[in-house]
């Protein structure tokens, strides 16, 4: 029973890096552009924090590249301790899976195959990381954690306007 348990959860990861790696023929998923650079990444990450400030949410709010390395970071006062790993890891999910969190929290809560989102390397399927896109082309990614997935969301959004 234990190998048959073991031998599906590696047919279903296998399946589901498989799944991350082949390059995405849809014409929905923006390509790639230059990476953020610094002075973008603070301009990003500005409007998100004044946007939390209004609203009294403390929050850590991540910028990363394309490759979900750290641009730039900011932790707000106050903020959980717990939200600095997930605010960079919802930016990397943005930024590496040309979509936001939410997508892929969406497809979960549906069940079946989309389950497999739950075991790619890298992913957090939740509110709060989209990626960051400069004349339609992904430059980075931004994630937010410390609120409500909802709240988390709206400062993401916030710092996207920062481009708008």
């Amino acid at each position: 029973m234990k190998l048959r348990t073991t031998v599906a959860a590696a047919a279903l990861a296998a399946s589901a890096i498989a799944f991350a790696q082949a390059p995405s023929t849809n014409p929905g998923f923006p390509q790639y552009g230059p990476n953020i650079n610094l002075e973008q990444a603070r301009k990003v990450a500005g409007a998100a924090e004044a946007d939390a400030r209004n609203r009294g949410w403390p929050m850590a709010i991540a910028i990363v590249d394309t490759a979900g390395q750290l641009v730039y970071y900011l932790r707000m006062d106050n903020t959980q301790t717990g939200s600095i790993d997930v605010a960079i890891a919802k930016a990397k999910t943005g930024a590496m899976f040309r979509r936001p969190g939410k997508a892929l929290q969406d497809a979960v809560e549906k069940g079946g195959a989309n389950l497999r989102y739950l075991v790619l390397p890298g992913a957090i399927p939740y509110e709060g990381g989209n990626p960051i896109t400069i004349d339609g082309k992904i430059v980075g990614g931004i994630g937010v954690s410390g609120g409500t997935g909802d709240q988390d969301g709206v400062i993401a959004t916030a710092g996207l306007s920062a481009f708008k």
